[in-house]
Formats: C-alpha cells, sequence, structure tokens
C-alpha cells in the first residue's frame, strides 16, 4: 500500500539556534558576500540575512531590475536565498544557472495540464503524522519544513506545513511504528531541511533511532550545506560519526558552479569521518540540461569526495514546468554521460511514480 504523507515536525523555535562558525573567505571569490569578516553567526542572523526581495537581489548581482522577471505575489512560496548561495552567482547574468534555480519568475503562475501541487500524492495517506513509508525496508521522517533556500522546481513547494504540525515531543508514534517493524532497516531524515534542526534537536532524535535494533542505516538528504557550507560544523559532524551504524549524506547539486572552495573544504571535514557522501540532481531545462555541464558536475563532485548517485527528471509540481524536459531528452543526455565519463561516475537516470515499488529508472 502507498503509505505517504509530509507533516511539518518542528516550529521556527526549534530551528538551529547555536553559533555556526564562518571562516572568513578570501575577497577574490565574491565581492558580495556577507560573511566576509565575520567568524560567529547564529543561524537567526543569516536567515535574517537572506535575500526575500528581488530589488535586493538585483542590486547584489548587478543586473538591473527589469531583467529579473520575478514574481513578488507568491508569498506561500517566495524568494529565499542565503548570502552564501548568491556569492556563487555570476554578476552582471541574469541567466546565471544558480540563479534560475530560485529566481521566482512569472511562468511559475501558469497552471500546466499534467502538473500538480501534489505530483508524487504524498497526501493519500500515512501509518502516522511525519512518517512516509512506501518502499521495501526503509521510511522516511520528514523533520522539518523550513529551507534555507528555495529552490523554484521543489515537489514540496506547495505542501500545507502549517496545516500538520509536528514537534519532537510528539516524535514517538512515529518511532514506535518504525520499532514495531522489525522489516525497517533504514531511517531517511528529510523535509523540508533536515539539518535546519539545531544541534541538540537533531541529536536528540538520532539517540531514539539508535535504540532501535533493527536499524541499520541512517540517510540524510540535505541541500544545507550547498546553500550554506558551514552549517557542516565539528559538532555535527563529530556526532554523526559516532553513530552506531553506518551513516549516509545525500547532496543536492545540480550544477558545478554551486561547488566552490568553502563547500570542498567543508565536505573535507566530512570526509575524514565515516560518513559517506552521495548527490542527487534535477535535470532542469536552461541550467544543467546538457552534457557537457553533467560531465562537470560529476566530475567536480567525486573530486570533492561525493559519488554521483541519482540524476532525476523533474517531479510534475505545478509551478515548476518552465525546467522539464521530454524524456527522450534526458535519456540522451544520460546517454551522453555514459559515453564519456567512467561507470561510477555515472548517476542512475530515475522518476518517481506514485505508487511503484521504487523509483523507476528511464
Amino acid at each position: 500500500m502507498l503509505i505517504e504523507q509530509v507533516v511539518q515536525v518542528s516550529p521556527v523555535s526549534e530551528l538551529i539556534e547555536e553559533p555556526v562558525r564562518f571562516e572568513p573567505r578570501p575577497r577574490s571569490e565574491s565581492p558580495i558576500d556577507p560573511l566576509q569578516d565575520c567568524q560567529n553567526w547564529t543561524w537567526q542572523q543569516v536567515t535574517s540575512r537572506a535575500v526575500t526581495d528581488p530589488s535586493t537581489l538585483a542590486s547584489l548581482l548587478g543586473i538591473s531590475n527589469a531583467s529579473l522577471t520575478s514574481v513578488t505575489q507568491e508569498n506561500a512560496f517566495g524568494l529565499r536565498i542565503p548570502h552564501t548561495f548568491i556569492a556563487r552567482m555570476q554578476q552582471g547574468n541574469p541567466a546565471d544557472p544558480l540563479l534560475l534555480q530560485v529566481l521566482n519568475q512569472r511562468e511559475e503562475q501558469q497552471i500546466r495540464e499534467k502538473f500538480s501541487t501534489d505530483p508524487l500524492h504524498e497526501h493519500t495517506g500515512s501509518p502516522c503524522p511525519g512518517l512516509i513509508h512506501k518502499y521495501s525496508g526503509r521510511v522516511l521522517l520528514t523533520v522539518a519544513s523550513a529551507c534555507p533556500i528555495n529552490c523554484r522546481y521543489c515537489f514540496r513547494r506547495h505542501f500545507p506545513y502549517e496545516d500538520n504540525r509536528l514537534t519532537p515531543s510528539t516524535w514517538q508514534p512515529a518511532l514506535n511504528y518504525i520499532r514495531q517493524n522489525p522489516s525497517i532497516q533504514e531511517v531517511i531524515l528529510s523535509g523540508g531541511e533536515p539539518l535546519m534542526l539545531k544541534d541538540s534537536v537533531l541529536d536528540t532524535l538520532l539517540e531514539e533511532i539508535e535504540t532501535i535494533d533493527h536499524v541499520q542505516l541512517v540517510r540524510i538528504h540535505t541541500r544545507f550545506p550547498v546553500a550554506v557550507p558551514q552549517r557542516l560544523t565539528d559538532p555535527l559532524i563529530d556526532r554523526l560519526s559516532t553513530m552506531r551504524m553506518p551513516v549516509t549524506i545525500v547532496l543536492h547539486t545540480n550544477h558545478p558552479n554551486e561547488i566552490n572552495n568553502t563547500l570542498i573544504q567543508a565536505l573535507a571535514k566530512l570526509r575524514s569521518s565515516p560518513v559517506t557522501l552521495l548527490n542527487q540532481s534535477v535535470i532542469l531545462k536552461g541550467i544543467n540540461d546538457c552534457p557537457e555541464i553533467l560531465n562537470r558536475l560529476s566530475r567536480k563532485l567525486f573530486s570533492a569526495g561525493v559519488l554521483p548517485y541519482y540524476l532525476h527528471v523533474l517531479d510534475k509540481v505545478q509551478g515548476a514546468a518552465h525546467f522539464s524536459i521530454d524524456d527522450s531528452d534526458a535519456r540522451q543526455l544520460h546517454q551522453a554521460l555514459v559515453d564519456q565519463l567512467p561507470g561510477y561516475l555515472v548517476p542512475s537516470l530515475v522518476r518517481e511514480i506514485p505508487g511503484q515499488a521504487a523509483k523507476t529508472r528511464l
């Protein structure tokens, strides 16, 4: 039976509150990085400085307001970009591939046939709040609803988190469900953004999972380190390194320009721990839908110690149709990677189809 429902675990008050240490970045990397001369920042300071206004974004990038086809009326899923991500965008280029991933555009307002506000049918049922169980042997916990960056292609951009609030004090039904199902060997933390949880809350959840003997694997799906590499603090890495079971972190990186020296240095700390690093990407029209870009992405990821894992075709979420490409084009892109790269650098081309027992390979 398909069991899918996404529920918010924690309100803003439960998000990261501990100081996050930032390394000063050489001025040659970006003239607009506000973390340039700062050593210690709290997550609240980072979020309060996130860019939410198109005019501010245009000013930071040195482009005209007229060159941004922004939509400011969509308050439910508005513009939200941390400065650490803006710092990797090309000055003066309104078609920058990182910018286009996060810039809300007029095309999002067009209602498109075969695109849905719930493309993966995540509202159809769940054994308990905050838990998705649709694949054999593993479950997914949606431990947070917020993200440090609003990616325009997000398949959960329409989910009514405000009507499905879950706090750490109500985790027990989900954890009891796992305890009572010995076939579950892997727990996946997702969201939203699981690393939005402050370290103490995340530590409590991980401790609970560790007490379930038949759980042998923990996986964390996150884009946070790509958006804000400084989130990979030493205490967080130390905690993940001491888990009784293997931990896998699946990053979400779509373009080689997202991988800068700051991210590489942050990932290097993870590489010295037992944590396995994988990456999944989404094919996005006009951003990474060419073999050369995806080739560079795989090679750059591997140089940073991250193994390419999945290459997704776009989930047909309403508001993201302008990123979609045909399956035939996706297959051609993937075949080009097969022809150009060693096998271990070729991610699997997949689509998620509601009701299927696993992701469908194309």
